[in-house]
């Protein structure tokens, strides 16, 4: 039988109207969206629907929005009582994924996730970090063209996304002599990515400490399947090795690609991803053609989800 595995996104999918179809047509995404919106004592579901855009790409106001939108898409599609075997989320959506097997409380995640993109805002003032995606250079020739530029300041690979994607961070001087760099050595693509801090690189140690504060404020057990995480690319099954994995996380890179790939070894031959967008749905398919990737991000693209699954399954 096939194993499926559920997949969430990470900051960036954010996108102004998302999660209005799950509100109006799942009583239970409803009650997400006021519960998640009670713990953090403003309007949760008015943020996502009417934005506006600037607002809600803050990081503080990011993480939680997604967050919120990728558990009601959960919601929506877990009470079809179809059964999954494995959990990993890109980032962020890492915390999506312990909500969905049971690790952490919704409204526990919620509150984190508000803080842990405040601490990622804070660890560095802001325009003195920078990232970058880097597309068509093999990982090897990037490490050394951050080798390289690394000596003028750090910069180093944020995120491992697929065959010929990755993502670059650190100080703004370091990442500009990246680009160039990478552009000489035969990159097809290299360019500055618009956010707001440079994410997954030793400058966020300072916020993975905070957060490890935070993280020790409420419980993580051990979830009811396996979590594949960011950081090592391997399953936990322990409240103890989520809450380390997810200090680290904060400045250390998305092994996506591994993550998939882990995946894949265990047996998974279906995933779904939840929540705003499909960017991990075209990465898995790169990855992964061996195996089906599928999203739901509104109503209409869950019903599509759910009968191929169950065509499956």
């Amino acid at each position: 039988m096939t194993s499926i595995a559920l997949v969430f996104p990470g900051q960036g999918s954010q996108q102004v109207g998302m999660g209005r179809d799950f509100w109006e047509q799942v009583p239970e995404a409803r009650e997400l969206f006021e519960m998640g919106g009670q713990a953090l004592g403003f309007d949760l579901a008015r943020l996502c629907f009417e934005g506006p855009q600037d607002a809600l790409t803050l990081t503080a106001n990011a993480q939680p929005a997604i967050l919120a939108v990728s558990m009601a898409a959960f919601a929506a599609f877990h009470r079809e009582g179809i059964r999954f075997d494995y959990v990993a989320g890109h980032s962020l959506g890492e915390t999506s994924a312990l909500v969905a097997a049971g690790s952490i409380r919704f409204e526990d995640a919620i509150c984190m996730v508000r803080k842990r993109g405040e601490f990622m805002q804070d660890a560095i003032a802001p325009g003195l970090g920078a990232m970058a995606a880097i597309l068509g250079l093999e990982r090897e020739a990037l490490l050394e063209v951050c080798e390289e530029a690394g000596r003028t300041g750090v910069v180093e690979v944020a995120n491992f996304n697929g065959p010929g994607q990755i993502v670059i961070a650190g100080v703004t001087e370091a990442v500009e002599r990246a680009i160039d760099l990478a552009r000489d050595r035969g990159a097809r693509r290299a360019v500055r990515l618009q956010v707001s801090a440079p994410f997954h690189c030793s400058l966020m140690r300072p916020a993975g400490e905070r957060l490890a504060g935070v993280l020790e404020t409420f419980p993580i057990v051990d979830p009811a399947v396996p979590l594949v995480n960011n950081a090592d690319a391997e399953l936990l099954t322990k409240g103890v090795h989520i809450a380390r994995s997810l200090i680290r996380q904060v400045s250390s890179p998305v092994r996506w690609e591994e993550v998939v790939r882990r995946l894949v070894k265990e047996g998974v031959g279906l995933f779904v991803e939840l929540g705003p967008g499909k960017v991990l749905t075209g990465l898995i398919k790169r990855i992964a053609k061996e195996a089906l990737a599928l999203h739901a991000e509104d109503v209409d693209s869950l019903r599509i989800a759910l009968k191929q699954v169950r065509a499956i399954a």
